[in-house]
């Protein structure tokens, strides 16, 4: 197809970071991390934001509750099955929202009708008109979804979408559930239906697609030129299996080929890299280097014809920019001599809006970075702000000593403050890291194993500071946390403790320590 100059259509962006993101093996967000994450989005310029499923649980219920009572300008959506009491639930999570929007849907393929539902098509239908009535009594917005509808029939897609728009739906959702369609079928399902469903001409059309076969983004622009005019995905990708469609690749698919897809978004495309260091930090899910948008290396130029084209012209190799998705190709520099004035700017062409309170507590860790480094770059600077305040009051390391060799056995004596005041004990371990994190169980009285653990430098040189996400279990359940440091000791150890205070759990007797690296 060849670039038009046609005015573009107004495509609305729909996040399911908090819901199906959530969903991702391994991820339990607490609501103080929903709540950053939901902050994060709705400057972005997400027009809906799916909050939560509020039947699964009293701790869903009351997070999309926080989010729906928080945001004053995205819509915030509550999913509900076709069940009065999910739908009940998701209006009571949706009391106090500037705007509010409910999901219900019902799976329409022939294999999940007979195998999952063990109902008739005629039974779907009348379950379906009776969820979207019900929750038109509570919301005026109303989103319906035909489950696994890329393995649906046509026909009977078709019938269920007017029934449920003439009771009162004002979004259909067309899935591709299980990721099995290809883009040309799944272009040509959505115009089949526009063809057969008249009613889909007063309503938004939506897409949401998942990444099985590595198409849950090809599947979502098919959609968007077939005609849809609502996208869903989640911010880098995440979701149940292998993830839902990423986002940031829609959004700039769009940007920056509005032509093409005579379409075009509200997100102010700058926020985007900051939504996605912080969902990746708040989930513990690592972005693969070679990700697209906000990958490591998405900008990053290594072959010498490359970068020689790039240096006569940056559009030679670049079809969009760093600063474009809010990578500034600039160098920030700060230091221990900076004054919070320098501090508040930087904050602010990072794009940062911090109150008072904030900016003082992120320039007191700022201010003990620079002292140990000198100079703090602007990745330092964003990874400082976006991991204070994350996880719920708990322990804080306040002393760390380690002694290790390589003929000693690592020794490691921490104190830390806490709910019940200062508290100092010491553990040993196979390295420095092990050593201090059985210091910290001991000290902190709280068993915990550690599932994962991941390190990254946040700039180069050596004295880069180092960024430590692990993820920590504790009773039945993990949870991730972040460290940041120039000691990769202590950043392990911040990141241990931030995951343990996510977890809710206050030790009161101290226990020997737990093998935490035995998972890794």
């Amino acid at each position: 197809m060849s670039e038009i100059a046609v005015e573009p259509r107004r495509i609305l962006v729909f996040d399911t970071t908090l819901r199906d993101g959530e969903q991702s093996p391994g991820v339990a967000l607490t609501v103080e991390s929903k709540l950053a994450i939901a902050r994060s989005l709705e400057r972005l310029g997400v027009d809906i934001i799916e909050a939560g499923f509020p039947a699964a649980s009293r701790g869903d219920l009351d997070s999309v509750q926080r989010v729906a009572r928080e945001l004053r300008v995205a819509t915030v959506c509550a999913l509900a099955r076709t069940h009065a009491g999910d739908i009940e639930a998701a209006a009571r999570a949706l009391d106090g929202a500037a705007n509010g929007r409910i999901h219900t849907f019902i799976a329409t393929s022939r294999i999940h009708m007979e195998r999952k539902l063990h109902l008739t098509p005629d039974e779907v239908l009348e379950r379906a008109v009776q969820a979207v009535r019900l929750a038109r009594g509570f919301v005026d917005d109303v989103e319906f979804s035909a489950e696994d509808a890329g393995r649906s029939d046509p026909e009977f897609l078709s019938r269920i979408f007017t029934a449920v728009i003439e009771a009162g739906a004002t979004t259909i959702n067309i899935p591709d559930t299980v990721g099995y369609t290809q883009p040309t079928e799944f272009g040509g399902l959505i115009r089949a239906l526009y063809a057969t469903t008249p009613a889909l001409a007063g309503v938004i059309v939506s897409v949401h697609c998942h990444d099985d076969l590595g198409l849950a983004v090809a599947n979502t622009l098919a959609g968007v030129e077939a005609g849809a005019t609502q996208v869903e995905g989640c911010i880098n990708g995440i979701g149940e299996r292998a993830g839902n469609a990423a986002l940031e690749e829609v959004i700039m698919a769009l940007h920056t080929r509005p032509g093409y897809y005579n379409a075009m978004t509200s997100i102010n495309t700058r926020e985007l890299y900051r939504a996605s260091r912080l969902v990746s930090r708040l989930t513990g899910m690592a972005v693969q280097a070679n990700k697209a948008i906000v990958g490591d290396n998405a900008f990053a130029h290594e072959a010498g014809i490359h970068q020689d084209g790039v240096l006569k012209a940056r559009e030679t190799y670049e079809i969009m920019n760093a600063e474009m998705v809010g990578r500034e190709a600039a160098v920030l520099v700060l230091g221990k001599h900076s004054g919070r004035a320098a501090f508040r700017k930087a904050l602010t062409d990072l794009g940062y809006a911090l109150d008072d309170t904030a900016v003082n507590t992120v320039f007191s860790r700022f201010k003990d970075l620079a002292d140990r480094k000198g100079a703090v770059n602007a990745e330092e600077i964003r990874a400082l702000v976006d991991t204070d305040g994350t996880a719920p009051t708990g322990f804080a390391l306040d002393k760390l000593q380690v002694v290790s060799g390589t003929h000693l056995t690592a020794m490691a004596t921490v104190t830390l403050s806490g709910p019940n005041g200062p508290s100092t004990d010491s553990g040993t371990g196979d390295g420095p890291v092990d050593a201090a994190l059985n210091a910290v169980s001991r000290a902190s009285g709280i068993d915990a194993i550690l599932e994962s653990y991941r390190i990254a430098a946040l700039s180069s040189g050596r004295d880069a500071a180092a960024e430590v996400s692990v993820r920590v279990r504790v009773g039945d359940r993990s949870y991730p946390g972040t460290g940041i440091a120039t000691d990769v000791v202590e950043a392990s150890t911040r990141a241990w403790l931030n995951a343990v205070n996510a977890s809710g759990q206050v030790g009161a007797t101290p226990r020997e320590p737990a093998d935490v690296l035995g998972a890794v």
